[in-house]
C-alpha cells in the first residue's frame, strides 16, 4: 500500500519463512489517537464527573439471596435483611459497612465532599485497574471507613472501598459487593458518568489495523505454505457445509437442551452466590446422611464460608492458597444443652395454614462450646434456624451467618431438603427421618 499515517516506510520488519521466503512487512503505528486524547484531556476530573450523584443523595440497591446492600453515593454503604413475623413489627438487621469518611491524607477532617487533592492524586499516579469480566478496568476509588465495628477483628470499624467503573448503559447500578479480608469490602459501580474521561472510559473500540507483507527478490508473491493452507480451506469448505446441514435435525434437539440448562450469565453470578447444589443422592438417602451428621452443608458469601454438620458442629472457615485453610468453630452440639436451652427459647415456630391447621415454619437449635472469643472471653455459640425453602433444584442450600451480638451468632440454613423432614419435629425442635 501507500504510506500513509499509519504506515511509515522505515517501520518494518524482515520476516523469514522456515522455507527461507522473505518479506518486508510494513507495521502500522501502535498510538491510536488516544494517548494523544487523554494528554490534551482539559475536561472534568473524574471527581468532578461524579458530583451530581453525590449531591443529589441517590442510592442504588443490590439483592441477594438474604441481604440488600444500599449504596448512598456519597454517604455510607449498609448490609441489612428485614425479617416480618406475624402481627409483629418488622425486625431489620444492618451492618454499615462504611460511611463517608475519606481514608486519605489529602482530605480535610470531617469533610463530606471529595477533595480536589484527591483527583490531583490519581492524576500523578498509576489509574488502579480491577479485572472485570477478563478485561482490565480503570475505576476510581472511593474510600469509606468508620462502619459498624467488627468482633472478629478487635472490634475496629468495617471498612469500603467504591469502585466507579465507566459503563455507557448504566444506571449506577451495583455490580457486586465482595468482602476481600474480614470487614473490608469492594464495591463495584456501573455508572455513565466516568465515560466521558478518556482514561475511565474503556468502551472505545480498539482500532484494527492490516500488517502489509511485501515479497522481496527472490521469494514467490505468498508464500508455499500459506497457498497450501489456503487450498486445504477451499477444498474442506463444501463437504463440511453438507455434512452440517445432514446433521442440522439431529443437532437442534441435542442443542435446545444444552443452551437451556441455568448458566451465570457474564458477571451477575453473584445473584446466585450463596446457593450451592448439594447432592445427587436420593431424598431419603440425603435426609438420613443429613440427620446422621454425615453429609455437611457448606455455604457462605464472601471471605468466610461456613460448614454446617447436623448434630455436630458449625464451623467459619476462610481457604487461602498461602495460607492454608483459617478455621474458627462457631459452635459444637450437646443434646442435653440444647434441651435446656429449648425450655427457655422457642424451638419450632409454626405458620396457620388456610384449613386452619397448624405447621412447623422454622426449626432452632442451640450449639455452644466454640472457640473462646478475644472479645467477651466467653466461648462462641450459635442459634442454627432451620427453614423450608421450596426451589427448582430439589437438592440446593442456602446459608447465611448473622451476628447479633458479639461473638453469638445465628446461621440460617434454608433447603427444599428441609422441607421434608420439618413436620418430625419434636417438641424440642429435633428432626428425625420421615415415616
Amino acid at each position: 500500500p501507500t504510506t500513509g499515517v499509519l504506515y511509515k516506510e522505515d517501520n518494518y520488519i524482515i520476516m523469514t519463512t522456515v522455507d527461507k521466503e522473505k518479506y518486508k512487512c510494513l507495521l502500522p503505528l501502535i498510538a491510536s489517537g488516544n494517548e494523544e486524547e487523554e494528554k490534551d484531556y482539559k475536561g472534568p476530573t473524574p471527581g468532578e464527573l461524579l458530583e451530581p450523584l453525590f449531591k443529589q443523595s441517590s442510592c442504588s440497591y443490590r439483592i441477594e439471596s438474604y441481604w440488600t446492600y444500599e449504596v448512598c453515593h456519597g454517604k455510607h454503604i449498609r448490609q441489612y435483611h428485614e425479617e416480618k413475623e406475624t402481627g409483629q413489627k418488622i425486625n431489620i438487621q444492618e451492618y454499615y459497612l462504611g460511611n463517608m469518611i475519606m481514608k486519605n491524607p489529602l482530605s480535610e477532617p470531617g469533610s463530606r465532599e471529595l477533595p480536589c487533592g484527591y483527583d490531583l492524586l490519581l492524576s500523578l499516579t498509576q489509574i488502579p485497574t480491577k479485572n472485570i469480566e477478563g478485561q482490565m478496568t480503570p475505576y476510581y476509588p472511593v474510600e469509606l471507613g468508620n462502619g459498624t465495628p467488627c468482633s472478629l477483628r478487635q472490634n475496629l470499624p468495617r471498612s469500603s472501598t467504591v469502585m466507579y467503573i465507566c459503563h455507557p448503559e448504566a444506571k449506577h447500578e451495583i455490580l457486586s459487593v465482595a468482602e476481600v479480608t474480614t470487614c473490608e469490602y469492594e464495591v463495584v459501580i456501573l455508572t455513565p458518568l466516568l465515560c466521558n474521561h478518556p482514561k475511565y472510559s474503556r468502551f472505545r473500540a480498539s482500532p484494527v489495523n492490516d500488517i502489509f507483507c511485501q515479497s522481496l527478490p527472490g521469494s514467490p508473491l505468498k508464500p508455499h505454505n500459506l497457498e497450501q493452507l489456503e487450498k486445504q480451506q477451499e477444498m474442506l469448505k463444501m463437504p463440511f457445509r453438507r455434512v452440517k446441514e445432514e446433521e442440522m435435525p439431529s443437532t437442534k434437539e441435542e442443542k435446545f437442551s444444552s443452551i437451556h440448562k441455568p448458566v451465570a450469565v457474564g458477571s451477575h453470578q453473584l445473584l446466585t452466590v450463596g446457593t450451592t447444589h448439594i447432592s445427587k443422592l436420593t431424598d431419603e438417602q440425603l435426609i438420613k446422611e443429613f440427620l446422621s451428621g454425615s453429609y455437611c452443608f457448606h455455604g457462605g458469601v464472601g471471605w468466610w464460608k461456613y460448614e454446617f454438620c447436623y448434630g455436630k458442629y458449625v464451623h467459619q472457615y476462610h481457604e487461602d492458597k498461602e495460607s492454608g485453610k483459617t478455621s474458627v468453630v462457631v459452635g459444637t452440639w450437646s443434646k442435653e444443652e440444647h434441651i435446656e436451652w429449648s425450655r427457655k427459647n422457642a424451638a419450632r415456630t409454626f405458620y396457620l395454614r388456610e384449613d386452619g391447621t397448624q405447621t412447623v415454619r422454622m426449626v432452632s437449635h442451640f450449639y455452644g462450646n466454640g472457640d473462646v472469643c478475644d472479645l467477651t472471653d466467653k466461648p462462641r455459640q450459635v442459634t442454627v434456624k432451620l427453614k423450608c425453602k421450596e426451589s427448582d433444584s430439589p437438592h440446593a442450600v442456602t446459608i447465611y451467618m448473622l451476628e447479633p451480638h458479639s461473638c453469638q451468632y445465628i446461621l440460617g440454613v434454608e433447603s427444599p431438603v428441609i422441607c421434608k423432614i420439618l413436620d418430625t419435629a419434636d417438641e424440642y425442635g429435633l428432626l428425625s427421618v420421615p415415616s
